[in-house]
């Protein structure tokens, strides 16, 4: 028995498999300093976990309805309605486990073999696994770090072609951090209005940002109802481990994604759903505590990562990621990823894991503490001296 051919053109997350590799030389006695993984290193909000444990104990615990309660429903509209400045009710609400979902089951409902698809490289690696997944083709849209990783708007309205069906952007971006200025949002909406094609705006960042809060190009003329917006609670809320995203999209697409979950997961769990209401509608300090700690580390490393032979790393305006240009060391991205982890005990990604346009570069989570963040700083720093020598880092 053979696996189906599709499966051959579904990828991976590569961090996942940096981690088990970290948690090896762990169990070997190693130190290792978690760089790796996006997710943010806080708690879940104490009244969010509460929020949990009181659904459990008041029966929470059977099928709801597949598109989402709708309570949670209702306020997820109301909140994407206020930061977003547009109009959306609970009708436009799906509610799902997890925002890769939001990835997934758009992009099945809409693609078909033959349509293209432009998506920022360096990327989230998901986004190209389920546009080949689906048997569309991805178009590659380089995110240059002189641009500060954001769209060639030229290069860009090159790159459509009457067989665009859908365009990717992430903003606050992973793995870089980027940020998409307002002005080229709205050039960007100039050039898709009037076009058949969907965006599918991954927001799941929206709220970690260190100066003026993102836009989304649904805040554009005709650009709501040709939009998919991505978001969630695991970043914000850090709620990874509780699988709850939600996507904000036009009530026809709405209808399709209920059928894909009606199919695959039925509904998202219900007590998760009442903790995912406690965080939206419940105190936000915690929030803001969480986003000044990261913009107090983001300084931190891109400082100390800036001090390293060979190293260049720009300020990243949003996420938890500093994207390290490492060109200038002489050594493959892909070789330093490794020798930092297995000699400095400092575990990052290379960043063609998101990408050909992510080579020579190494992402580093900054949702770590401070102390130790500066501590993977002096360990790169100790081995660079192997580089700087001009002897192989392997």
């Amino acid at each position: 028995m053979q696996l189906a051919e599709r499966m051959s053109r579904i990828g991976v997350e590569s961090a996942f498999d940096v981690l088990v590799r970290a948690r090896a030389l762990e169990a070997q006695g190693r130190s290792v300093i978690h760089l790796e993984i996006g997710e943010p290193d806080f708690p879940t909000p104490p009244h969010v976990v509460e929020a949990a444990k009181q659904a459990l104990d008041d029966g929470w615990t059977h099928y709801g309805p597949t598109q989402g309660q709708p309570e949670l429903r209702e306020a997820i509209a109301a909140h994407i309605s206020r930061t977003r400045g547009i109009q959306v009710g609970p009708r436009h609400v799906s509610v799902v486990p997890g925002g890769k979902p939001i990835i997934f089951f758009p992009m099945l409902a809409l693609l078909e073999p033959g349509d293209e698809v432009v998506y920022p490289n360096p990327g989230f690696p998901i986004y190209e696994s389920m546009i080949r997944f689906c048997g569309a083709t991805p178009v590659p849209m380089p995110l240059e770090e002189s641009r500060g990783f954001c769209f060639d708007l030229n290069l860009f309205e090159h790159l459509l072609t009457e067989r665009t069906k859908m365009v990717v952007l992430n903003s606050p971006q992973n793995p870089t951090g980027g940020v998409i200025p307002r002005a080229d949002l709205k050039a960007i909406a100039d050039l898709l209005r009037e076009r058949d094609v969907m965006v599918l705006s991954d927001e799941i960042y929206s709220e970690i940002y260190y100066g003026e809060p993102p836009a989304s190009i649904t805040e554009f003329p005709g650009m709501l109802e040709k939009t998919i917006i991505l978001d969630g609670f695991s970043k914000t809320y850090a709620m990874t481990g509780w699988r709850m995203g939600y996507g904000v999209m036009p009530e026809w697409l709405v209808d399709a994604v209920n059928k894909l979950m009606v199919n695959s997961n039925s509904c998202t769990a219900s007590f998760t759903q009442r903790a995912g209401l406690a965080a939206l509608t419940g105190p936000r300090d915690c929030i803001d505590a969480m986003v000044a700690e990261f913009h107090r580390r983001r300084d931190i490393i891109v400082a100390g990562l800036n001090q390293i032979p060979g190293f260049r790393c720009a300020l990243p305006g949003g996420a938890f990621y500093a994207f390290a240009n490492v060109t200038g060391t002489g050594v493959s991205s892909r070789e330093l990823a490794d020798y930092l982890l297995y000699e400095a005990g400092v575990a990052g990604l290379n960043g063609g894991c998101f990408g050909e346009y992510g080579d020579g570069y190494i992402r580093f989570s900054y949702a770590n503490s401070q102390e130790k963040l500066k501590e993977a700083v002096a360990r790169i720093q100790k081995v660079s001296a192997r580089w700087e020598a001009g002897v192989p880092a392997r």
